[in-house]
């Protein structure tokens, strides 16, 4: 039984959890950040695409 319990202990001290949180909110200040700046992002994205298709209309 002891051996059980210290396994468990030591699976609770591990710190190999701590990568997932981090990478978790990164994510969540990531979307954050898209939410915020969601219709700059829109238009920004928008022009870049509108002078592809120009570029492209002038190459062919």
């Amino acid at each position: 039984m002891t051996e059980v319990i210290c396994r468990l202990k030591n699976k609770l001290l591990e710190e190999d959890g701590i990568g997932t949180i981090e990478v978790i909110l990164i994510l969540v200040v990531i979307i954050a950040l898209v939410l915020v700046f969601k219709n700059q992002i829109l238009t920004l994205v928008e022009s870049m695409f509108g002078h592809i298709n120009s570029s492209v209309n002038d190459v062919y």
